[in-house]
């Protein structure tokens, strides 16, 4: 299982599955991160947090914590 987390800075991956309940998987979801959609890694922060992605043509900064929520391949 590979996380968003450890995908390379440049790197682009696809969503396989969200982890985590409630709220939190809410949240992830209506930011636009759903099974199937495919995400572009664009900086990491000097400590890791946040991460900048671009999905669906937007940018998105989320938490370490969320990033290592998102399954990817």
């Amino acid at each position: 299982m590979k996380t968003l987390r450890e995908v390379p800075i440049g790197g682009d991956c696809k969503v396989v599955k969200l982890h985590g309940e409630g709220a939190v998987k809410r949240r992830i979801m209506d930011m636009g991160i759903t099974k199937g959609v495919d995400i572009h890694v664009r900086k990491v922060a000097p400590f890791g947090d946040p991460v900048e992605v671009t999905v669906r043509g937007y940018e998105l900064s989320l938490r370490k914590a969320d990033a290592e929520m998102i399954e990817v391949e």
